[in-house]
């Protein structure tokens, strides 16, 4: 069971590190046109608060056997960081001044959680206290692609969900969802198996709809802008050439 644990671990590593790696697309545009457009920061600011209570989460003297969930979401937290800085730089005034306030929120937060648990817990306290605030924010951005698939069911098109993402999404949460289950750790099974399971309705859905055209209101968005997996913004006119991006986090 340990190597099993271990392979899953790995696997998990993996699928996750594709799923960060995603919205590269995104910033690649926002670097060339030197703005954010109409594209969301919040999505990526709250990724790393999980990031980071994950990763901290995953240490040895928090819980045991998930160092693997360590590494990952350590990661994970420097590629969203770098992220944040960049649709900082890119921000109008208002936008960028609502995500430093958020990105100080979000290192706040964290803050708090370590040095509470360093500090005043210990033992399985510890534990579930980074447990539970570990598992609440990533279910919270597993649930971010649940605006894409009530897109895909009114529309009766998957022209926005594109294939190898949500494919991607199931793997990772499922890989991770086994790890939880061998590790014998709710806090990393209940989360993922959310993830896995909606994983598992995008691509049900993609294949109910992948031979269908769309209607007229599915290709609108293909003409005008662009619609992005996760918790981004419909883009405007601005955009052109009906670029689709789906972003997704661990």
């Amino acid at each position: 069971m340990d190597v099993a644990h271990f392979l899953f671990g790995i696997f998990g590593n993996a699928t996750a590190l594709f799923l960060f790696l995603a919205p590269t697309i995104t910033f690649k545009r926002i670097i060339r046109s030197k703005s954010t457009e109409q594209f969301s920061g919040i999505p990526y600011v709250m990724t790393l608060l999980n990031c980071l209570l994950s990763a901290w989460y995953g240490l040895p003297f928090v819980s045991k056997n998930n160092l693997l969930v360590s590494t990952i979401n350590g990661t994970g937290a420097a590629i969203e960081s770098i992220y944040v800085f960049i649709f900082i730089i890119y921000a109008p005034k208002k936008e960028k001044a609502k995500i430093l306030g958020l990105f100080t929120f979000v290192l706040a937060v964290f803050s708090a959680v370590a040095l509470i648990s360093l500090l005043a817990l210990h033992g399985n306290g510890r534990k579930l206290f980074c447990g539970l605030a570990a598992t609440i924010f990533s279910i919270i951005m597993y649930a971010s692609p649940l605006s894409i698939m009530r897109l895909v069911i009114k529309t009766k098109s998957v022209e926005f969900m594109p294939f190898f993402l949500s494919l991607f999404v199931f793997l990772c949460g499922t890989s991770w969802f086994v790890f939880g289950l061998l590790g014998r750790d709710a806090f990393v099974a209940i989360p993922n198996g959310f993830g896995c399971g909606l994983g598992a309705m995008q691509l049900i859905l993609y294949f109910i709809y992948r031979n269908n055209k769309g209607s007229e209101e599915a290709k609108k968005p293909a003409a005008n802008g662009t619609i992005e997996m996760g918790p981004e913004k419909r883009q405007q006119e601005k955009q052109a050439n009906g670029e689709v991006v789906q972003d997704e986090q661990v």
